[in-house]
């Protein structure tokens, strides 16, 4: 991109009326990249120009661009410059800009973690021993209990998923999926880091679960695929409002 086209991306910023951190800051960087026309591959003004159009501080700047880097919105390459990788556009409904774009990055990631999901089902699945069969089971009775009981059921769900991926045969798998949900920084204000976020899928877990039981590695990866759809539907409800 132009130094030209990089530098007059500022025209579309103007002091913030507080120091505001996060939400604020994120908002105006979101709508300088749509009004000024920047795409994927584009260069955003270097820090200390975006800081100076905002009227607050550097560091500001870089946390704001810490969490998006964080989204995959943005990559960074030491001594050249930030550079968008992801489309930004503001919301035109009522979901704030920031929340959808945190949808998309999970869009995203879905992607990824639905090819791995569906490989190391298939394999737990075939390779599971009757003990683990029997430990899925049990595992996923407490899950849904928790989920009834609308209990936290983060740690219960992580248990249950976990063991399949034990059954494996390949513990790198449960180390990558694991890593994928904590690759993305939600916001504490974010819809899709509380425990309301996709309830609607867990019924579909039993369905696996007895899938794995019985062997049946063609039932199980549906099974998996119906809970994926589930929460992928969710976000898109979510930020398409």
């Amino acid at each position: 991109m132009s130094a030209v086209k990089q530098d007059g991306a500022l025209d579309f910023l103007e002091p913030l009326e507080t120091r505001t951190r996060g939400v604020a800051v994120l908002d105006a960087l979101a709508g300088m990249i749509e009004r000024a026309g920047l795409s994927i591959g584009d260069r955003l003004p270097p820090e200390v120009s975006l800081a100076n159009a905002l009227g607050v501080g550097r560091s500001t700047i870089r946390e704001a661009l810490n969490r998006w880097e964080g989204l995959g919105i943005i990559r960074r390459r030491r001594g050249d410059g930030t550079y968008l990788v992801a489309r930004v556009q503001t919301s035109r409904g009522v979901a704030p800009t920031m929340v959808r774009l945190e949808g998309e990055a999970l869009l995203r990631l879905l992607e990824v973690r639905r090819a791995l999901e569906n490989e190391v089902v298939r394999r737990g699945t075939i390779k599971a021993t009757p003990e683990q069969r029997a430990e899925i089971g049990r595992l996923c009775t407490v899950l849904l209990r928790e989920v009834d009981a609308r209990r936290p059921w983060r740690k219960a769900d992580h248990a249950f998923h976990g063991a399949i991926y034990d059954a494996s045969g390949n513990p790198m798998f449960g180390d990558i999926l694991h890593k994928l949900d904590l690759a993305l920084e939600r916001s504490g204000e974010s819809p899709f880091g509380n425990d309301a976020f996709g309830l609607r899928s867990f019924p579909p877990h039993r369905e696996l679960a007895d899938a794995v039981i019985s062997g049946d590695p063609d039932r199980a990866c549906r099974a998996i695929n119906h809970i994926l759809d589930i929460v992928e539907d969710e976000i898109r409800e979510i930020i398409s409002r």
